[in-house]
């Protein structure tokens, strides 16, 4: 059974991610360095360290986190941009990825 309206356009496939290869280095590094600071959260724990070192460097990684989605947001805005001025933006892939950035 259909559970699409009948006027209904079909989901689009995922766009992929392209992006200026300067940017797409400076996002790559980002999560580089998130790696090595999620790995540092693990050794604190195995190691005991103080539960105030531990919220301290996870405080840190939410935040670089949340900065590395604005970044890829602030892309997918920028292609969103250029297609809305070419006249084939869809305003519900841009509300979806919205909501998906503030989480």
């Amino acid at each position: 059974m259909d559970t699409m309206p009948p006027n209904a356009d079909p989901p689009r496939a995922s766009v992929p991610f392209a992006i200026d290869p300067a940017e797409k280095k400076r996002i790559l590094n980002r999560l580089k360095r998130l790696e090595g600071q999620v790995r540092g959260l693990q050794r604190m724990v195995d190691e005991e360290r103080s539960c105030r070192e531990i919220l301290t460097l996870l405080s840190g990684v939410r935040s670089a986190l949340d900065a590395t989605g604005d970044a890829v947001l602030e892309n997918y805005l920028r292609r969103c941009q250029a297609d809305f001025e070419a006249g084939s933006g869809e305003v519900g892939d841009l509300l979806a990825a919205v909501k998906l950035a503030r989480g």
